[in-house]
């Protein structure tokens, strides 16, 4: 359990949303950009449910046996280690597996037995099914927009779950973010949320990703800590973004003018 309670700022119905899933235990799907608060967001529900929450940061290499478990040698014996999906299940905890779409085939079929009426993980190399804790759940998110036709979920796995779409936050709400993770002042919080809201209007750049709220906390931070504003909105917004240079040097022409 997290021991102080992460700072997150509802934005519509979600929190009603999440304790109607974890109540009638149905798995729980975030889909948005990065960078819109969907981590925290299950980081403030754990805290809320006062639930032990386990975090998977999926990638490409990420296997079911990465979650399930894996037999080991100790010593003279190879004994078994249960992962952290299979924990969870046990425990009663939360699992979360951020950016579930970008793990392996496999991950998807290992989890399909634990969304449905079942509740029950199949550990095939010990030829065993165990019952999922009445308090366990099963949280993940992924990033539509990112690669769009490359790694998307199946509609046989999106429908097994109840989802909540996550967008950037209004520039009212987005300011007020600003203020409370970096205690900056509002005049600079709302010339930062300004320059976001800019650049993710920008499509003519052809930009992969834009602009999060995670960038916008970063620069806060570090003008906060005393570096130059330009030289902050620099590094942390206009680098992260593009490695192109005329695109970087248009961002950077824009965001000076901005800050």
């Amino acid at each position: 359990m997290l021991e102080n309670t992460p700072y997150y700022h509802p934005v519509g119905k979600e929190i009603e949303v999440f304790n109607h899933a974890y109540q009638n235990k149905i798995p729980f799907l975030l889909k948005g950009p990065t960078g819109t608060g969907k981590s925290r967001f299950v980081e403030y529900m754990a805290h809320q449910l006062n639930k032990k929450i386990i975090t998977i940061s999926c990638h490409e290499e990420t296997s079911s046996t990465d979650l399930i478990g894996r037999f080991i040698i100790k010593g003279a014996e190879t004994v078994w280690l249960d992962g952290p999906l299979t924990n969870a299940v046990k425990e009663g905890a939360i699992i979360y597996l951020d950016e579930v779409a970008e793990a392996r085939p496999d991950v998807i079929v290992a989890i399909h037995s634990l969304t449905d009426h079942r509740r029950e993980l199949f550990i095939d190399k010990l030829g065993e099914t165990v019952k999922a804790h009445k308090d366990f759940m099963l949280v993940a998110s992924f990033n539509p927009g990112y690669q769009r036709g490359f790694k998307e979920l199946k509609p046989s796995t999106r429908q097994r779950f109840i989802a909540v779409a996550f967008e950037y936050p209004e520039s009212k709400v987005e300011i007020e973010i600003l203020v409370n993770e970096t205690q900056i002042d509002f005049d600079t919080a709302k010339k930062l949320v300004a320059i976001g809201n800019k650049i993710r209007n920008l499509t003519e750049l052809g930009l992969t990703e834009t602009v999060s709220t995670r960038l916008l906390i970063d620069a806060a931070k570090i003008i906060c800590s005393g570096l130059p504003k330009r030289l902050s909105v620099h590094v942390a917004i206009v680098e992260p973004l593009s490695d192109d240079l005329q695109t970087v040097q248009a961002l950077k022409d824009l965001c000076d003018l901005m800050i």
